[in-house]
């Protein structure tokens, strides 16, 4: 059985993105469709509601693209034990308040045992400070923190 990746959403911002000047945004963007284009088939992907709602905005154009895309992807549920986790990844952890959507990202790939969480969200989700303080209340409530990583992690050989 092939390994599973939580898809957060600014993956698929990146891959509806208009090209950009900003030399990383680029490289970022490039990445990301290298990813979905080569390597994603080895994976089984996943996302959720929460993501959903976060494509659905913006850009009617594009957030169409999006939604296009998710809908090829099984959704895990927003249960009450994620919502529960994401609560309290806010309470012990170091992320803001405000990142209240980032930890029901995380806890939805924790609770439902995804082996990866892609995302580009380097501030709040693929934070090497943020992590290790997220595996340890995952831990704690019999859950095992997925590899949260970007893109370029997953690449490969």
């Amino acid at each position: 059985m092939s390994e599973t990746v939580y898809i957060e959403t600014s993956i698929l911002g990146y891959l509806t993105a208009r090209p950009s000047r900003d030399i990383v945004v680029a490289a970022n963007i490039e990445i990301t469709r290298e990813w979905w284009n080569i390597r994603r088939t080895d994976f089984q992907l996943y996302s959720s509601q929460a993501v959903v709602k976060e494509t659905s905005q913006g850009d009617t154009a594009i957030a169409s693209q999006r939604l296009e895309i998710i809908n090829n992807l099984s959704l895990l549920d927003l249960n009450e034990s994620v919502l529960d986790l994401a609560e309290q990844f806010l309470k012990r952890s170091n992320l803001p308040a405000k990142a209240d959507v980032d930890a029901v990202h995380i806890a939805v790939a924790t609770v439902h045992g995804m082996d990866y969480l892609l995302t580009w969200n380097c501030k709040h989700i693929a934070n090497a400070q943020i992590q290790r303080k997220l595996a340890e209340i995952s831990i704690n409530f019999g859950y095992e923190l997925p590899i949260l990583c970007t893109p370029y992690e997953l690449l490969g050989d």
